[in-house]
């Protein structure tokens, strides 16, 4: 016995320690499992990412019967293919709208020209996504007719971004300003309108909201102009109380009247297709290898289409991209490899998994993707919102997956992971301001998020947008707001630091929505002006001691009050022009300051680390 307590106490002894885990001061998880955001003064606040994905997220993509089963016949196979997917559309649908599956058998399959999945409910599934054509579908784009053509499009096939009008919907957004992060606003007739209805609601790109973000980005010649860049978004009404309309996802930017009259309409939903997906196969486009592009140009595009997937596929040695989006809502991409692109390394090409114009709640979850240029990137411009990168790879990039141009809006990097970089110190990850590259891309992303990602070596920049925010929170590598075009840093916490306590912010977003639970949205003085230029507040972040001062020429007393994110009074204090206060025996987190002078009053966010 004695002998056993010896080698119990001797395990002990040598078992590692664990890092202390830590929470960040902008999102924490209650005891209840429920998440708390903290919303700054300029009513900025991580939104919730959980809606990304089949179905809106949180909906296990189903597994269709086969129903046909083809195999490759020498030569072309295009129509082949073709011909199954037309029978496809023969079989009758079930409650959900799903047909079943077509079988491609092991093989190689040769892919001359472009095959149309476009019937609802249909999967198109092979054997595997391997190279060995004896146990695996492998799909090989030969030829170059037309050029740089697609092999597979998923979907109606045409890009129509949302803009069908049911005739007589169209009414304005009363609310005054709706932030980034609500689902509910007034307008000015909810009589054409009911619960469950698809509707889009349209912000105006005008003058003054371009003024607002200080022209786009872009040196002063190249400003965006009137009509560029609506905020666009694709939604489903839920509830309506009179005039006020509530919706299934928040929205992803501040909606500000002052700035742009924004309006809705009943989409008419015409050409979108659903329950289409793609599985384990394989699709190899044939090259000269080099520069060459003279080759298919994209290995599959999801394109008009809603409630969707793609799994278990490898795409290899295309131009533009492994998947690229169109049009596209609810769909997930799901361990996926877009690996080796072969075209020249510039601009328009190289973009490993790509979401284009009107894409929403696009999950990329568990892929892979090497050499290209940009590896994760939203070329959507201000039309796509609210999509995710989850747990995804990233091999020997070129340069940043990233919001590529024009004010894409509430994308999440989570747990990004770089496994081999070109060089030390290559942006690799980027939220940021693009200036006059390419088409004048100016701000390339706003409210938008790098989770606990891994950078080994590499550079994650961060910037802060005019009426925006973005944030790097507990990831490592060089994380900074150093990007080619000179603009304040966004919101950077917990940079090289181990052991969040919110591992992956989706997936807790999801689990917490899942369980019924809702946000809790604490605001820090929300439309108040900070009414003290001679006031200090110092050190912030704080660890042991705070000093607070005034302009010492006043003798009229200052009431200082301290609150912890639960809005429980940590301390009041009357003064004259200084004070200091001992907080090293308080928690990390944030802390909220109330300060009182006179008819002055504001609040300030204080960070004790």
């Amino acid at each position: 016995m004695k002998r056993l307590l010896f080698l119990f106490l001797t395990v002990l002894l040598w078992m590692p320690t664990l890092p202390a885990q830590w929470t960040s001061s902008l999102v924490y998880e209650n005891a209840d499992g429920s998440l708390s955001y903290v919303r700054d003064t300029a009513g900025n606040v991580i939104p919730d990412f959980s809606h990304a994905g089949y179905m809106g997220g949180g909906i296990e993509i189903p597994t269709l019967l086969t129903e046909i089963t083809i195999s490759p016949i020498p030569g072309d196979n295009t129509a082949h293919i073709q011909a199954a997917i037309d029978q496809a559309a023969l079989l009758p649908k079930d409650a959900q709208g799903r047909r079943g599956a077509i079988l491609l058998s092991a093989g190689r399959y040769e892919i001359h020209g472009t095959i149309y999945l476009n019937q609802a409910g249909v999967v198109l599934r092979g054997v595997g996504d391997g190279a060995d054509t004896l146990t695996n579908t492998v799909l090989v784009g030969v030829g170059n007719v037309p050029n740089q053509r697609e092999i597979l499009i998923a979907g109606g096939g045409s890009s129509t971004s949302w803009t069908g009008q049911v005739p007589g919907t169209k009414t304005d957004v009363t609310s005054d300003r709706v932030l980034i992060g609500e689902n509910s606003f007034t307008v000015a007739n909810a009589a054409p309108f009911s619960v469950g209805d698809n509707i889009i609601l349209y912000h105006p790109c005008t003058q003054a909201w371009i003024n607002a973000v200080d022209g786009g980005g872009t040196a002063s010649e190249d400003n965006w102009t009137p009509g560029s860049q609506p905020l666009v978004f694709n939604r489903r009404i839920t509830a309506i109380d009179g005039n006020l309309v509530t919706v299934d996802v928040p929205f992803y930017n501040h909606l500000d009247r002052s700035l742009a009259q924004s309006y809705i309409y009943t989409y008419n939903r015409s050409g979108i297709l659903t329950q289409i997906g793609i599985e384990d196969l394989r699709i190899d486009i044939q090259t000269a290898g080099g520069d060459d592009e003279a080759h298919a140009w994209t290995a599959v595009n999801m394109k008009q289409i809603e409630d969707s997937w793609v799994r278990n596929c490898t795409f290899l040695h295309f131009g533009f991209a492994g998947v690229d989006h169109e049009t596209a809502t609810r769909i997930t991409i799901e361990n996926c490899n877009a690996l080796d692109p072969v075209a020249q390394v510039t601009g328009s090409r190289m973009y490993n998994f790509n979401l284009s114009k009107a894409c929403s709640q696009v999950l990329f979850k568990d892929c892979r993707a090497s050499n290209g240029r940009h590896h994760y990137v939203s070329n959507g411009t201000s039309w796509v919102s609210g999509c995710v990168f989850l747990r995804c790879t990233s091999v020997a990039g070129y340069t940043s997956s990233e919001g590529h141009r024009r004010w894409s809006m509430g994308i999440l990097y989570d747990n990004h992971v770089e496994e081999s970089v070109r060089s030390t110190g290559l942006r690799l990850l980027a939220l940021y301001n693009r200036g006059d590259y390419g088409t004048s891309h100016g701000w390339s992303l706003a409210h938008s998020v790098a989770w606990n990602c891994d950078m080994k070596n590499g550079q994650l920049v961060v910037q802060k947008p005019p009426t925006a925010q973005n944030y790097a929170i507990g990831c490592s590598g060089q994380i900074n707001g150093n990007g080619p075009f000179p603009q304040p840093a966004g919101f950077i916490e917990g940079t090289n630091q181990a052991a969040m306590a919110i591992e992956s912010l989706y997936e807790a977003q999801l689990a917490a929505r899942l369980n019924g639970l809702d946000g809790v949205v604490i605001n820090t003085g929300i439309g108040e002006k900070w009414a003290f230029p001679e006031l200090r507040i110092y050190p912030n972040p704080v660890e042991d001691r705070l000093y607070i001062e005034v302009d010492a020429q006043s003798a009229e007393p200052v009431f200082m009050q301290l609150y912890d994110v639960a809005g429980r009074l940590i301390v009041r204090q009357e003064f004259v022009w200084r004070t200091e206060l001992d907080v090293q025996e308080e928690q990390a987190g944030i802390y909220l300051l109330h300060v009182i002078q006179g008819e002055k009053q504001g609040w300030r966010r204080l960070l004790k680390r």
